[in-house]
């Protein structure tokens, strides 16, 4: 039976990732007879072609997709072993490792990681930003201990708990035609350019078939993948944005912002946190999810 080794694995990863042997034996510091050689015995020994070779680079094949998640989970795992060791030889005695969307990163999640810290200074909490379905598939392959995220994505495969709620609002400049405006539907909206944003990719396709519902398009001006980047485009009155209005009341002031609630159903959102069974997690993740669900909500 083939054996991976961590050697190729990444060599294979880097080769996907740029889409040349070329390019990544570059990047790997390796020859590239080399790096095709251990992917050669690597097809070799799984029976299989795991890359389609052509003049202009490599195309991943069915067979070499499946490799590539594996390889990924597994190159994850032990660079997260390397780091949860060094942790524990430093003092530390748990690791928490939280996978959550960027609202929640902005809106509330930071606080709540340092009240934790705080009460518990031998636990260490790792968080990376993902997207909502990024979030739950971290937990899924075990690379997330919890996971905070939207309520629209499929979580069939992890336990889910409710836990806090925000509101999206139209923002705008200050000099904006539509910053009087005490609340508004979305409807009203689409005669404006607007700012979409990559991050925010489920509401963007919610607002987009809205507006086709009504026979409309939203006009975009431009497409961001940072809130800062919304803002500061929204303070040159370059388009307005939908974002949760919690997002905006620590901006509002630096970028010339009014956020005006949206009074469509869909506007109100709920966050969920995903984490595996109990049994499976750990006792550090088990007391960062009990602080988390002992937090005040809004």
């Amino acid at each position: 039976m083939w054996q991976p080794d961590a050697t190729t694995l990444r060599l294979f990863i880097s080769i996907c990732e740029s889409g040349s042997i070329s390019r990544a034996s570059v990047r790997e510091g390796m020859a590239a007879a080399a790096v095709s050689k251990r992917i050669a015995d690597m097809e070799h020994a799984l029976g299989a072609p795991l890359l389609t070779r052509r003049s202009r680079g490599v195309t991943v094949t069915p067979a070499g997709e499946i490799l590539l998640r594996h390889a990924k989970l597994l190159t994850s795992g032990v660079e997260n072993l390397h780091a949860d060791l060094s942790e524990f030889a430093s003092g530390v005695r748990g690791i928490v490792r939280v996978a959550a969307n960027v609202s929640s990163i902005i809106e509330f999640l930071p606080e709540q990681i340092a009240a934790f810290l705080r009460q518990n200074s031998r636990i260490n909490v790792v968080l990376e930003e993902r997207v909502s379905t990024e979030v739950v598939r971290n937990v899924v392959d075990g690379i997330a201990d919890i996971g905070i995220c939207r309520d629209f994505v499929g979580v069939g495969e992890v336990e889910i708990v409710p836990y806090r709620s925000d509101n999206f609002a139209v923002v705008v400049h200050q000099s904006h035609p539509l910053a009087n405006r005490d609340s508004l539907a979305f409807s009203d909206t689409l005669e404006y350019e607007q700012i979409g944003l990559s991050v925010s990719a489920a509401v963007s396709s919610l607002t987009k078939r809205i507006a086709a519902e009504s026979h409309r398009q939203i006009r975009y001006r431009a497409n961001v993948s940072t809130f800062d980047a919304a803002f500061r485009l929204i303070q040159l009155n370059l388009g307005l944005a939908v974002l949760p209005a919690e997002a905006i009341p620590r901006y509002r002031d630096l970028y010339e912002l009014r956020e005006i609630p949206l009074t469509d159903e869909w506007a109100r959102r709920q966050f969920i946190i995903c984490h595996q069974a109990m049994d499976q997690m750990s006792v550090s993740a088990r007391k960062f999810l009990d602080h988390l669900l002992a937090s005040p909500r809004a």
